[in-house]
């Protein structure tokens, strides 16, 4: 690509990190290179397995577990800007088409990262680098900076019944 967006992925609908999972499938099928970092996530999820099949495909988890609802601890945010930082280097390098956030919207909304930080990160990319932010609460800056926002607003959820994450479906 000779430009690549940033796009953001936000709402507190399903379907943000599976919406940037595929995207990430479409440039790998395409030829494409893809660093995925998970923020906030420490789970064994299906996504973990990408890289057995395909080369092209990197994932890391820059998480402690999830503290929703309750206080992110100082390793949390550690682990945060770490990731962050390994984001940076991923999206300036010029080695990856496609570089996503997950969850960076809400490391950002849980004061585990600044706005700013993860916006001048973003803008020191290579020319080519395609960006995705996804997670709720999306702060207003970084929505501005975006070439695409897509809100996923939940109508109804089987959650909300007491159904639990889905091994194949939801993780």
């Amino acid at each position: 690509m000779k430009e690549g967006y940033l796009q953001v992925y936000t709402g507190n609908g399903k379907g943000k990190t599976t919406a940037a999972f595929g995207t990430a499938m479409r440039s790998v099928l395409h030829g494409g290179k893809v660093y995925f970092a998970q923020f906030i996530k420490a789970a064994d999820t299906a996504e973990l397995l990408v890289p057995e099949y395909f080369s092209s495909f990197t994932i890391e988890q820059f998480g402690n577990g999830y503290f929703i609802g309750s206080t992110p601890s100082e390793d949390d945010r550690a682990t945060a800007k770490a990731g962050l930082a390994v984001c940076a280097e991923a999206m300036s390098s010029g080695e990856y088409d496609l570089v996503v956030m997950d969850e960076v919207n809400v490391a950002i909304y849980y004061g585990l990262l600044d706005p700013a930080e993860v916006i001048a990160a973003i803008e020191s990319k290579s020319p080519g680098t395609e960006v995705i932010c996804t997670g709720r609460n999306a702060p207003e800056e970084l929505i501005e900076a975006a070439d695409l926002v897509t809100e996923m607003r939940k109508v109804k959820h089987y959650f909300d019944c007491g159904v639990r994450a889905r091994e194949g479906i939801e993780y």
